[in-house]
């Protein structure tokens, strides 16, 4: 649903199409702050540094809209595992991600939250990566799936993972086979978190289908945890000016 970004009531996820022209890609970088523009520059390659400045320009426009402040004001700081905070903001949790020209910003005004999207691809070492990285029942759950259902669940899984490892904001510390989330045609849930017996039940995942050949997930602390799904309409970035 397309929709206008504004004060928050609920668990929010943004998706935000970062394919835009010269002018509009000129309002982001006009938001950001030195710090941001600087490791813009940093990329090697314009289409990463282009994405880079859209997907920063969308979470300042969403964040600003949210706390009733202008984009630009917004200040940023880092919580102990690394996860970005507002330095001087309301009790607000979010997150950003972003793969190829799709970008998700999620926002939760009641506990921590996670998104992850990735472009869609042929992966011809999905096997392995899933053997020295996933879960031992999750890389048991993938070798039984036939070969034309393999990617699309590997990226279900890695993404509902991901997801949640940035919303606890604990970055590399949590290894991703501590942990086990469901694969697809299941509904996406996080099912065990070793060494905490029911701790996965403090959690719930959702499944995302972004478009633009990609796939998401978000993590919300809570059970059973509703989730908006809003796009950014077409022009976004004209309403930084």
């Amino acid at each position: 649903m397309t929709a206008e970004p504004g004060p928050l009531r609920a668990a929010t996820v943004w998706c935000v199409d970062l394919a835009l022209s010269d002018a509009a890609l000129a309002a982001c970088a006009g938001i950001l702050s030195g710090e941001e523009r600087a490791r813009a520059a940093r990329f090697l390659r314009p289409v990463d540094r282009d994405r880079y400045v859209a997907s920063h320009g969308a979470l300042r426009l969403i964040l600003g809209r949210a706390c009733g402040r202008a984009p630009a004001d917004l200040a940023f700081t880092a919580l102990p595992g690394g996860k970005p905070a507002l330095a001087d903001g309301p009790g607000l949790d979010f997150n950003l991600s972003h793969s190829g020209a799709r970008a998700l910003v999620g926002l939760s005004p009641r506990g921590w939250i996670g998104v992850d999207v990735e472009a869609l691809r042929p992966m011809p070492d999905a096997g392995r990566v899933a053997r020295t990285t996933f879960a031992p029942d999750e890389v048991a759950a993938l070798a039984a799936l036939p070969a034309s259902d393999l990617m699309p669940a590997f990226m279900a899984c890695w993404t509902r993972k991901e997801a949640f490892v940035k919303a606890v904001g604990t970055g590399l510390a949590m290894p991703l086979a501590r942990f086990s989330v469901s694969l697809p045609p299941a509904p996406a849930s996080l099912l065990r978190l070793a060494g905490e017996p029911g701790a996965a039940e403090a959690w719930s995942l959702h499944h995302l289908e972004p478009g633009g050949g990609t796939v998401g997930a978000a993590a919300l602390a809570g059970a059973g945890a509703m989730l908006d799904l809003r796009a950014l309409p077409s022009g976004w970035p004209h309403r930084l000016l």
